[in-house]
């Protein structure tokens, strides 16, 4: 066995909303993720495959991402992460007896990123196959477990500090940079970063810049073409506003759409993305972030 301390897979994310009556009726009705009974503490928690759980929705007027959760493989590669956290002088704690019975979770560690954004990470998350995943819609599921829970797309206060953390010590590697992207507005002379952690092409990616949230966007991958497809028509008939048309991206070539959540960023639902091959991967630039598709619509 090898302990690294690295992270393998994108565990959970914790999202800081204004309204949780109305995710809770977001993520079941248009996403098709399941919403679980609310928590003693108010939460809300959302299931979308055997994981307990994979996102913990809390009430904050902030309507951002607040918390992101890394998983890896075991005890030891926990301690090993907590040495190299050591080493970069970034200060972390032992998570106490009674946010490990939260989380449902072994062992667990909390920290920052360079971003002021509460990170953790842990090992042993429960797992619930008596009770398979379904879910609320008609629909074929996502491809998570082992891939986490799909990915993150944020902006950082700096690119190299985000970098050095992320890449350097926490033990994300490199897939690939999109250049400023000119077909969707940006104007920025900074690249977009592109890190996995496991086969999905990317767990995290982020560029250097500001706007009104942290997070622009968190994606959910489909099992099927079709529930994409199901899911773009399902937003039209609820006016739920599609921020992005159905586009296929450069570089994980993955199909989706993007739509406005009820916090106000989007959330990217996709299907058909490749996979990443360490062995045999090589780190690629782009200078468009779409092959076709993926254009701002006028709100409807």
């Amino acid at each position: 066995m090898v302990v690294d301390g690295l992270p393998t897979q994108l565990g959970y994310l914790g999202l800081g909303v204004n309204d949780l009556s109305a995710w809770g009726t977001y993520a079941e009705n248009i996403l098709g993720i399941e919403a679980l009974p609310p928590e003693d503490d108010g939460s809300l928690l959302l299931r979308m495959d055997e994981h307990h759980h994979r996102f913990i929705l809390t009430e904050d007027a902030r309507d951002d991402l607040v918390l992101i959760g890394w998983e890896v493989a075991d005890e030891q590669n926990l301690k090993a992460l907590t040495k190299r956290l050591d080493i970069a002088g970034i200060a972390h704690r032992q998570a106490s007896d009674a946010t490990l019975k939260r989380r449902r979770v072994v062992d667990l560690i909390e920290f920052d990123d360079p971003n002021g954004i509460a990170t953790e990470a842990y090992c042993g998350p429960l797992i619930n196959r008596a009770v398979p995943f379904n879910s609320p819609r008609r629909i074929s599921g996502f491809l998570a477990g082992d891939q986490g829970l799909g990915h993150i797309t944020m902006t950082v206060k700096s690119l190299d500090d985000s970098l050095h953390f992320y890449r350097d010590v926490l033990g994300l590697r490199m897939s690939d940079w999109i250049r400023p992207q000119p077909e969707r507005g940006v104007e920025s002379n900074l690249n977009l970063a592109f890190l996995h952690c496991n086969r999905r092409h990317h767990s995290m990616a982020f560029w250097q810049g500001e706007m009104p949230k942290r997070l622009h966007h968190f994606m959910l991958q489909a099992n099927n073409l079709d529930d994409v497809g199901s899911t773009y028509y399902l937003c039209q008939q609820n006016n739920v506003a599609i921020d992005l048309s159905l586009g296929r991206h450069t570089n994980d070539q993955m199909l989706s759409f993007y739509m406005k959540s009820p916090s106000g960023f989007d959330v990217e639902f996709g299907w058909g993305a490749i996979e990443v091959d360490d062995e045999n991967w090589t780190v690629q630039l782009h200078d468009n972030g779409s092959s076709w598709g993926h254009l701002p619509l006028e709100p409807h």
